[in-house]
């Protein structure tokens, strides 16, 4: 009787103990099922594990100096590269054409326009004061430039090793935003000097269309030729006392046929399409800077989703490693 008991009694642990196996095993299922109905992008998800020093030591695994070169150039953000090309060479362009045409014009008029000093002493220092400006504005954009260069590089980085050890932070994407609105300021203030490099092109324009009238055939070796004149005094470049202020007939035609009427002229010309260019390379900015922080805000996004499904794994892991145990108790 006794040992029929004792039969009984491990008949019913066995049973128990099958009966509490499938319960374990059905609730890790249901949770493996809950969790990949949720993520469906991580049935195939497997942990791959470091690669040592040992296994990185073959000759035959290491890569070439061509992979190494393609991989270097992949993380070229080429776009970022032309607009700081374009913005360098823009900025060149008006701050040195600028600075010389500028000097021409203080030259023409101090020969023919202003014989007194003390007519155009105003617009000499304000001619001085803005080639003082061309140098900062040359000083400021080369190193602009430079800085974003290397935030297309650091967000390019970032983009392309989103599943690697790289991190974004907050204080990234603060950074690309805050370069969005000055670059946007910038372009702003850039459109105006492109606007203000087109009056004294405006000025020349007419200077130099005056001087072919007199140059054309039907007006020349007339008497009427004197009576085409020329007054810069109606730009408000120099006051309406200042003399003579006005040159007309053949005086006009020597000042368009000295250097420097023509370099100043073609040197004006030069400057308006170097601030255009800028124009331009700041709004390729403006769209790469603004993509730039998009893609950064969404790999920001997928780094705290790849956070989230790597956590619940470690959870789904815990959870049949307690199961095991807990039937291996049992059995």
């Amino acid at each position: 009787d006794d040992s029929a008991e004792q039969a009984g009694e491990s008949t019913v642990v066995i049973r128990v103990a099958g009966l509490w196996k499938k319960l374990v095993n059905s609730r890790a299922e249901m949770e493996i099922g809950r969790y990949h109905w949720m993520y469906p992008g991580s049935k195939n998800h497997q942990y791959r594990p470091v690669p040592t020093l040992g296994d990185r030591a073959g000759p035959l695994s290491s890569p070439g100096c061509f992979e190494c070169c393609i991989k270097c150039l992949g993380g070229v953000p080429y776009a970022s590269l032309v607009a700081t090309i374009l913005c360098f060479s823009g900025v060149a362009l008006f701050c040195g054409c600028g600075h010389v045409a500028l000097a021409g014009t203080v030259a023409i008029l101090e020969q023919h326009f202003s014989t007194n000093t003390s007519d155009h002493a105003l617009l000499s220092e304000v001619i001085q004061l803005m080639q003082y400006v061309i140098y900062g504005i040359a000083s400021f954009f080369f190193l602009y430039g430079i800085i974003l260069l290397a935030e297309g590089f650091y967000t390019t980085s970032a983009v392309k090793e989103l599943h690697g050890e790289f991190k974004t932070t907050a204080c990234g994407r603060c950074i690309s935003g805050m370069f969005v609105f000055l670059t946007y300021v910038l372009g702003v203030a850039w459109l105006g000097v492109f606007g203000f490099s087109a009056v004294p092109v405006f000025m020349f324009y007419n200077i130099w269309s005056t001087c072919e009238v007199i140059k054309s055939p039907q007006t020349n070796g007339t008497s009427g030729v004197e009576q085409i004149c020329v007054d810069v005094r109606q730009y408000g470049i120099i006051p309406w006392n200042a003399f003579p202020g006005k040159i007309c007939g053949s005086a006009l035609e020597n000042i368009c046929n000295t250097n420097e009427f023509y370099m100043s002229y073609h040197l004006f010309i030069v400057a308006c399409a170097g601030a255009g260019a800028t124009v331009i390379a700041l709004i390729h900015f403006l769209m790469i800077l603004s993509s730039n922080w998009a893609y950064l805000k969404d790999a920001s996004k997928m780094q705290a989703y790849q956070d989230i499904k790597a956590k619940e794994e470690q959870e789904l892991q815990d959870i049949q490693s307690r199961s095991k145990e807990q039937l291996n108790s049992y059995t």
